[in-house]
């Protein structure tokens, strides 16, 4: 990467869309600027409604854009799901240079012998981690450039998902006017700034809760060695509390995240709210207790299902901690909760960044800590916003379908 470069990373989530933009400047993060949108269009973390979810990332992005001043043509954006599959692949390539010194064509050219897999016609390769390389049949190491040898191998694990669902979400972006820098896991960029290399290497279970879906990886050995979805997250807790006080479920949400506590032991008898009643013109009183007997069985519930999750993974006796992340589990008294439910040393992980210290922020934080380390050979160009510009205008930059269809096959002809 140049000295100064801007990354920009697209978190589409059931609740919020959020566009998040860093400044890399020689090797140090900041985050400049942050956009964020409700989300509509998007149930359960897959998008049901590509129309409202342009709108909600053309919202996020021109709120970041704001905020910053300048004008983002290129995303890099990232996905989730339970359509995600790993598999491990081998690559091998002999070292091309005379004096047999390996380089970033070599490490390039390996990465594509890893990615040539048989795969069914329904799924893509999203990423591809090396896990580690090999030089002349010397094991353990994870960065052979300026190395001597012959033989160049790696070893890496395969990112794949469902065609349907990557080319539902790249559509989206091109219809906000927007072009993918690239796609990657969101649970590669969250291991990217919650895990510690300790944490990669002893085994520990990933846990990002949004509003819609649950997202479990498990490290170990330093890499992603398994991941899934579940179909659980926080809008169960709101609509459990929209049902229990018999209130709208924008009001439901309002109250938890005012008085929502996840532990009866830690709710205060004394903390009373007035809440409008569906069907009634009279606003009834209820305490933060009362809220946290319909707050807690759920989020117990979430955390059962979880250790339930990793147990089906295979990884149920080697997992060494679990660490939490996302929107959900910013609610008091839900570490205790965790560390009960899971019986392992548990902890929450925020992103340590001025404008975005909130687990809601760690997989788009996390996506440009990713960029930044391994994909630093693709910047994003950005230019000064202009006055005029509407929201979700396209760009000069932008190339037309034939452009791009020329660019496509310009290496063949």
């Amino acid at each position: 990467m140049s000295s100064n470069d801007i990354i920009v990373s697209l978190d589409i989530g059931t609740s919020k869309v959020r566009a998040i933009i860093g400044e890399v400047n020689n090797g140090v993060i900041n985050i400049i600027g942050v956009g964020s949108a409700d989300s509509e269009g998007i149930r359960k973390g897959a998008i049901v409604d590509i129309d409202q979810t342009v709108q909600s990332i053309r919202n996020a992005v021109d709120h970041a854009e704001r905020m910053v001043g300048i004008q983002i043509s290129d995303v890099y954006v990232g996905i989730q799901g339970n359509h995600i599959g790993l598999q491990t692949n081998h690559g091998v390539v002999a070292v091309s240079n005379e004096d047999r010194e390996i380089g970033e064509e070599d490490i390039e050219r390996v990465l594509q012998a890893a990615k040539v897999v048989a795969l069914p016609p329904e799924r893509e390769i999203i990423n591809l981690v090396p896990k580690q390389y090999l030089v002349d049949g010397l094991e353990g190491i994870s960065d052979p450039r300026g190395m001597i040898g012959v033989r160049l191998e790696v070893e890496a694990t395969i990112v794949t998902g469902a065609k349907t669902a990557i080319h539902n979400l790249v559509r989206c972006i091109e219809k906000a006017n927007l072009r993918i820098a690239g796609i990657i896991l969101m649970s590669l960029a969250s291991g990217q700034m919650a895990l510690t290399k300790d944490e990669k290497m002893m085994g520990t279970a990933l846990v990002d809760i949004g509003a819609g879906s649950c997202t479990i990886a498990v490290f170990e050995q330093g890499s992603i060695v398994a991941t899934s979805t579940l179909p659980i997250g926080g809008e169960y807790v709101t609509s459990d509390i929209s049902y229990g006080l018999r209130t709208q479920t924008e009001q439901a949400e309002k109250i938890k995240q005012k008085f929502g506590c996840a532990l009866i032991e830690d709710a205060a008898e004394d903390q009373k709210f007035k809440v409008m009643r569906m069907g009634s013109n009279v606003e009834k009183e209820f305490s933060q207790v009362d809220l946290t007997n319909i707050i807690e069985p759920r989020m117990q519930e979430i955390f059962h299902l979880i250790h339930q999750e990793v147990r089906r993974l295979g990884y149920g006796d080697k997992i060494n901690g679990y660490v939490l992340t996302g929107g959900a589990v910013t609610m008091p008294g839900t570490l205790a909760l965790a560390q009960h439910e899971l019986e392992a040393s548990v902890r929450i992980a925020v992103p340590d960044f001025i404008g975005v210290r909130d687990p809601a922020f760690t997989s788009g934080v996390g996506m440009i800590q990713y960029v930044s380390k391994y994909m630093r050979n693709r910047p994003v160009p950005v230019q000064k916003k202009s006055a005029s510009r509407k929201p979700g205008a396209p760009t000069a930059s932008k190339p037309g379908l034939f452009e791009k269809l020329k660019n496509m096959f310009s290496e063949f002809i």
